[in-house]
């Protein structure tokens, strides 16, 4: 089928995107820390635990930079303060 609409123009100045981008990627983290621990469960003698569990540990580093970062986004933009998570 066509869209016989186009999409409006992309907006660089939009929070709203920002936004988004911040919380997808705060998913992304998550997706990866379930995979961590999925790992470290199925191996959890391997040398290779080691390494999984630093991983682990950055992760959880950058999604609280990008949980103070979605709730700075909000704040500026005159949003409650929420997270999907």
């Amino acid at each position: 089928m066509l869209k016989l609409v186009p999409d409006p123009p992309f907006s660089t100045e939009s929070p709203h995107h920002l936004e988004d981008t911040l919380i997808q990627a705060t998913e992304y983290v998550l997706c990866a820390l379930s995979v961590g621990h999925h790992a470290i469960a199925s191996l959890p003698r391997s040398p290779a635990t080691i390494m999984t569990l630093a991983v682990m540990h950055e992760m959880e580093a950058v999604r609280t930079l990008l949980e103070s970062a979605i709730a700075q986004v909000q704040l500026r933009g005159g949003q409650p303060v929420h997270t999907l998570h």
